[in-house]
């Protein structure tokens, strides 16, 4: 019996797509999966649908590397609202909680020094998060009460931008994977003696992406109805782009056939890769394997199909 025929096309690379309000991740990975008309797409870290800003969509080959850019730092610009807490710590959700207290500039910034570096946080009950194989939104919305263990997370930075009123503080953060901003602003309100929710959030960076790479929806299907599918292939980031913060080592055409069948393949030279590092490796320009370096061998993690 043949093997089933995908659907889409098999193109591969990253569209750091600046994502528009109200709209899912996961809305905004199957428009553009459809725009493409790829087989295959994914993202690199969620957004809320009340954020905007810089959602990486990986396509085809590009969907392996997706962990590589998910492990990588990102850069937020919230807005706090002071004096209401939220179910969903954003201003999506119920208000549960309510105070008179709008905290000075000086106090703000006073309290900030406790939420920098590796700090424990209890995410949001509104999250991504599974309990006993459910996401932790959907028993939140069911209306079930939902205890989630604190976490460590990394921030490592979280500046006081503007203070436009007495009600809102403006804030840029720099963090590590894992951490919800929602939940600062939940946590700087209660140690303020007030309460704080998310009033906007956008994403500047995530890993290797910055503002500079971010396409508008709107300016990817102009490109696709004026240029078809040439124009906004054009608009994609190399599959290899995910992998800035790794050792490339550029092998030959004998190296590269081992690989493509899951064979190692021994490094020599002075300049070998440490044992125990993650590498990746390409032949005249062409992404090849992720591989791990083990007694002096490279062994391939994740091997690409060249298109």
């Amino acid at each position: 019996m043949g093997q089933r025929q995908k659907k889409g096309r098999p193109v591969s690379g990253w569209l750091i797509l600046d994502k528009p309000l109200g709209m899912t991740s996961t809305q905004a990975v199957s428009v553009v999966k459809r725009i493409f008309g790829a087989q295959k797409a994914g993202h690199a870290g969620t957004l809320d649908p009340l954020a905007t800003g810089l959602l990486p969509i990986a396509l085809g080959e590009a969907t392996k590397t997706v962990p590589y850019v998910m492990d990588g730092r990102k850069i937020y610009g919230f807005t706090v609202r002071w004096g209401e807490e939220t179910t969903t710590d954003d201003a999506e959700g119920a208000v549960v909680a309510q105070s008179d207290l709008r905290p000075s500039r000086d106090a703000i910034e006073a309290v900030l020094p406790q939420f920098i570096g590796t700090i424990m946080q209890v995410p949001p009950a509104f999250s991504a998060i599974k309990i006993d194989g459910e996401r932790a939104y959907d028993l939140a919305r069911d209306g079930e009460e939902v205890t989630l263990e604190p976490r460590p997370i990394e921030v490592h930075r979280l500046d006081l931008v503007d203070m436009p009123d007495a009600n809102t503080a403006v804030f840029a953060a720099e963090c590590g994977k894992g951490t919800y901003v929602r939940a600062l602003a939940r946590d700087m309100g209660r140690l303020l003696g007030t309460r704080g929710h998310v009033a906007n959030l956008r994403r500047l960076l995530v890993g290797p992406f910055d503002e500079a790479s971010m396409v508008k929806l709107d300016a990817l299907r102009e490109a696709q109805a004026e240029g078809g599918l040439e124009a906004t292939d054009a608009m994609l980031a190399p599959v290899e782009t995910a992998l800035s913060d790794l050792r490339e080592i550029r092998i030959g055409e004998v190296e590269a056939a081992r690989l493509r069948n899951g064979q190692p393949f021994i490094l020599r030279g002075r300049d070998a890769p440490l044992a125990g590092e993650t590498v990746f490796a390409t032949q005249a320009g062409t992404l090849i394997a992720i591989g791990s370096i083990e007694q002096g061998s490279f062994q391939p993690l994740r091997v690409f199909v060249g298109e």
